[in-house]
């Protein structure tokens, strides 16, 4: 596994635009916002020519045009490490022109957004063996103040931060929108985890996951080499993180039954899923809790529900590929990631 090198003092911050861009509010404001923190932080900022395009479907531009921008700012542009101005809707779609043996060839950088960027994240892993963040995108650093989740995610790509645990609250409902577009999280909600079997426990392997409704879509195409992924890595074993955006308690359902007949669960070590954006609505007597243990429950490893990552805020950066610990102890859940270890296997 190719670790990147951190961010250095004073470094280079690319921004790309792969799924949506910056191009109205809030994200306009608070991306703009964000390069002027990083800049009285000391850092340079290089910006990607799809970062306040608009005119893409579902994304900020054409699908040609935002794969050019990564092989460009993977393989050309002096950038440190990369962060995604946005999620959306069709990045799928600029998976095509994609250079990804160019990408497994180049220097590895940093990458970091969530949600759509799965695309992105989870191939850099399996494809490339490149280490990538699932956290949180460019606007979101222009929020004012930074909270904690922030704050880690970005002593992360420092460098500086290896452990993180849960957040004390979550948003249930959020106060920014375009005329507050720099507004904080608005955290009311207690964090609670749900634990299956409802028990202490420590689980290590390798992460990786992404956005559910992103995987659905990649299994069984020629982008989908995780049981190739699995094989390479079988001695440590995957934890898998997921989360949901558009998809109701049946969806959930039915696209982790896809993934457990496609073969990708078969090497896992435990697995860990954030909050659903829908709040998981019951349908029919199916819960969002048995609509992934009642699939997943066969494989006898930890199942960690309603933690912080994804799409409704706090996020703890999730890292793809790096070897990982994830202790709980009653309502604390902690995760430690081995950087130095995990280019060694």
């Amino acid at each position: 596994m190719r670790i990147p090198k951190f961010l250095g003092e004073g470094g280079c911050l690319g921004f790309v635009a792969p799924s949506y861009g910056c191009a109205i509010e809030p994200y306009k404001s608070g991306f703009r916002n964000a390069l002027e923190k990083f800049r009285q932080m000391g850092f340079q900022a290089d910006i990607g020519e799809n970062c306040y395009a608009g005119g893409g479907i579902g994304i900020s531009s054409t699908p040609e045009k935002c794969g050019e921008e990564i092989n460009l700012y993977f393989t050309e542009k002096k950038v440190d490490v990369l962060i995604s101005c946005g999620g959306g809707e069709l990045m799928c779609e600029i998976l095509d022109y994609v250079d990804f043996e160019k990408l497994a060839n180049a220097e590895p950088k940093w990458y970091m957004g969530y949600s759509d960027n799965t695309n992105l994240t989870f191939l850099l892993t399996t494809l490339c063996d490149t280490a990538s963040v699932y956290g949180p995108c460019a606007p979101a650093f222009g929020m004012e103040p930074w909270h904690m989740a922030i704050s880690d995610a970005f002593g992360l790509l420092k460098g500086k931060k290896a452990e993180f645990a849960n957040y004390p609250l979550w948003e249930k409902e959020s106060k920014k929108d375009e005329e507050h577009p720099l507004e904080p999280y608005f955290v009311t909600e207690p964090f609670c985890v749900r634990r299956f079997p409802d028990k202490d426990t420590v689980m290590a392997g390798r992460m990786l996951g992404g956005c559910l409704d992103c995987l659905g879509r990649l299994v069984g195409t020629k982008y989908d080499k995780v049981n190739e992924f699995a094989k390479r890595y079988g001695k440590d074993g995957i934890l898998w993180y997921m989360e949901a955006c558009d998809l109701n308690v049946m969806d959930i359902r039915r696209a982790l039954w896809q993934l457990d007949h496609a073969g990708w669960f078969e090497n896992a070590k435990g697995f860990l899923f954030g909050r659903p954006l829908c709040h998981g609505e019951e349908m029919f007597g199916l819960d969002q809790y048995h609509a992934v243990t009642d699939v997943l429950g066969k494989y006898q490893v930890p199942v960690l529900m309603d933690l912080d990552i994804g799409h409704i805020p706090p996020m703890m950066p999730m890292v793809n590929g790096v070897l990982a610990t994830v202790e709980t102890k009653g309502n604390r859940v902690k995760i430690h990631y081995d950087f130095s270890a995990s280019d060694k296997s």
